[in-house]
């Protein structure tokens, strides 16, 4: 068993299925030694996981969400390479944060995400980030995230 597969059994995670994408894009694009992955909206038993951070879900909630994005970040990835061992470096994290004006805790809902990423591919997981507060995500989901890998 790969280090990186004993890391994702050790923290009793499955990869699953990678989806499809919803329109005319691919969920994975490598060009020379990046994988840029589209982004990846937050689901919960398999249906979009909707609601806007600061009205009808709150921060630890959205990590959660965020959380589960990151798996179907690594499943879309494993499916692309072959194998999560090809990744060389997490280079950026973006996410999007469906939420009301008032809430300012984007950066933390994304914690869900990039403490996962880290957990699973230690040093050359630790990546750049951005989080943006966004009025609306498709299907109403409550965050969309997308990554870059170097390979």
């Amino acid at each position: 068993m790969s280090v990186i597969s004993q890391k994702l059994n050790d923290l009793g995670i499955t990869l699953v299925s990678p989806g499809a994408p919803a329109a005319g894009y691919v969920m994975a694009v490598t060009t020379g030694h990046q994988v840029f992955l589209s982004g990846h909206i937050a689901k919960r038993d398999g249906k979009p996981w909707v609601g806007k951070l600061g009205l009808d879900m709150d921060t630890a909630t959205g990590q959660l969400a965020a959380r589960s994005i990151a798996i179907d970040l690594l499943s879309t990835l494993n499916a692309h390479l072959g194998s999560l061992d090809r990744v060389r470096r997490v280079v950026k994290v973006m996410g999007l944060v469906n939420s009301t004006p008032e809430f300012t805790e984007q950066h933390i809902v994304m914690n869900g995400c990039s403490e996962l990423i880290v957990e699973v591919f230690g040093e050359i997981g630790k990546h750049a980030r951005s989080a943006f507060g966004v009025a609306q995500i498709p299907l109403g989901a409550c965050v969309e995230i997308e990554m870059i890998v170097e390979i």
